[in-house]
């Protein structure tokens, strides 16, 4: 099937937008490698020091690790609490699926400081301020209606007879489950993960509300270290951030290719 031409005006508005949105790492780029004691733009002098100061600096690592491991549990539970959802709203055609599907996707349409205060309001009774349990039921808060709607998505899409013939053939509904409709999900899967990792890692608002002088994500480490000093080593931290993205966009293009995962 031909594609159909892009007009030359809808590609000069895709290259301004992708102008706009990447504009600010020609600002922060530069800034990681300065050599100065405080962040300037241009930078005076060119070093790579504060990116061994991140390696250094004991509190940045711990928020690190904390940020990495609640991103993987918290990937891990939306998958299996989003899948089997996901499986009832669409094949078993519950009654009011719309609305359930509606009550998953509410918490999105909230403002995120108002969220924040609502799970404060709720989790501090619970003694779970603080603790890392908190901190994940919190961004399952956030992360369950992504991997909802993505995963319901991705088998509203699948063949059903496929999974039909399977059945007429005396395969059991968990055996046409694991080895048909799993494998064919897979771009839908992986794309859940994804989303579900990165929201995680960069939530900040609700995990404000969260932290405590014990336990802290790397999000809020680096709001509290700019607000106590103005050296260039939240822009060092920024650019790993992008590479860390950058690593899962490719892991996912490798794995099922983002055309596959992302464009339906």
């Amino acid at each position: 099937m031909d594609e159909r031409p892009v007009s030359p005006a809808l590609k000069i508005a895709a290259g301004a937008m992708f102008v706009f949105l990447l504009a600010p790492l020609l600002v922060i780029v530069p800034i990681s490698f300065s050599g100065d004691a405080y962040m300037a733009f241009p930078p005076e002098s060119w070093s790579v020091k504060w990116y061994g100061a991140i390696f250094a600096n004991p509190a940045m690592m711990n928020a690190f690790w904390v940020s990495f491991a609640l991103a993987v549990v918290v990937t891990l539970v939306s998958l299996a609490v989003g899948l089997p959802a996901a499986y009832a709203l669409v094949r078993l055609k519950l009654p009011g699926a719309e609305i359930l599907s509606n009550l998953f996707s509410a918490p999105l349409l909230l403002p995120t400081i108002v969220l924040g205060l609502a799970i404060l309001l709720v989790f501090a009774p619970l003694g779970l301020l603080g603790t890392f349990q908190g901190l994940v039921a919190a961004h399952l808060v956030v992360t369950l209606p992504y991997a909802v709607r993505v995963l319901s998505t991705a088998l509203a899409n699948l063949p059903l007879p496929v999974e039909e013939a399977a059945s007429t053939l005396g395969a059991k509904p968990l055996t046409v489950f694991f080895r048909v409709t799993l494998p064919m999900m897979r771009s839908g899967l992986v794309s859940t993960a994804a989303l579900c990792f990165l929201v995680s890692f960069d939530e900040v608002v609700l995990s404000l509300f969260m932290t405590g002088p014990r336990l802290s994500t790397l999000p809020v480490a680096m709001y509290h270290h700019v607000e106590q000093q103005a050296d260039p080593m939240a822009a060092s931290i920024s650019v790993l951030l992008v590479v860390l993205t950058l690593v899962v966009v490719v892991v996912v293009d490798r794995t099922v290719g983002l055309t596959r995962t992302f464009v339906k």
